[in-house]
């Protein structure tokens, strides 16, 4: 066995001797070679939390490590227990590990979508090709990030809007039902009143016949 691991270390020695000669003799081919060694690494959600309320950290991790394993670092989160939901992204991070290959998945995508990350990532190409300088890319990613704010503000605006009108009829449907119930206790006290006056006139008019009567009887 140590025989075999002797030759196997020989044999990986001098692949990687192999690999150095060949990175020298074509320095151009530098830039695209990958180690043994390199990981691929996924951006996604780790689900925390209790049943019925869950939330999720951001995390690159390795992608073959289980969903809620160990990752390399933690950019962020993800709270839908919110109206609307919560994000926290740590953005320079986030544009770091997307610019070095890591692969979000579809729900991770869709934040830093949101978030402006893979906006930045494409601008940030355009500077490298020369389509423009980077103080055009910081115009334009400021111009997309106000109209967004301006939506989202837009958006909350109406949403508040909404919420007040719902919350004045519920208000007001509570104090039609409030007066109802007010008209239906008076009415029925006074219906109760106007009996007992009535049972009271009525038995004090039975109590003066009986004392008619008694005096006619006397006499």
């Amino acid at each position: 066995m140590v025989f075999s691991r002797l030759q196997n270390y020989k044999k990986n020695q001098k692949t990687l001797r192999i690999e150095e000669i060949a990175l020298t003799l074509h320095p151009q081919n530098k830039t695209n070679h990958k180690p043994a060694s390199f990981m691929a690494t996924k951006i996604r959600l780790q689900r925390h939390g209790r049943k019925g309320y869950a939330y999720y950290p951001i995390v690159v991790a390795d992608s073959r490590a289980p969903r809620d394993g160990r990752f390399i670092e933690r950019i962020g989160s993800y709270n839908p227990n919110t109206n609307p939901a919560t994000i926290s992204l740590d953005f320079d991070r986030a544009l770091y590990w997307v610019e070095t290959g890591a692969q979000p998945t579809d729900t991770v995508r869709s934040i830093l979508s949101k978030e402006g990350v893979l906006l930045k990532k494409h601008l940030r190409g355009g500077v490298k090709k020369g389509a423009f300088d980077e103080a055009e890319a910081e115009r334009r990613f400021n111009l997309w990030k106000a109209d967004r704010d301006k939506s989202a503000a837009s958006f909350q605006a109406k949403k508040d809007a909404k919420a007040a009108e719902e919350a004045k009829a519920r208000f007001e449907a509570e104090a039609e039902k409030n007066r109802l119930k007010g008209e239906s206790v008076a009415k029925k006290k006074a219906e109760k009143l106007a009996a007992e006056e009535a049972a009271a006139k009525a038995a004090l008019e039975a109590e003066v016949a009986a004392s008619e009567e008694n005096a006619e009887a006397a006499e």
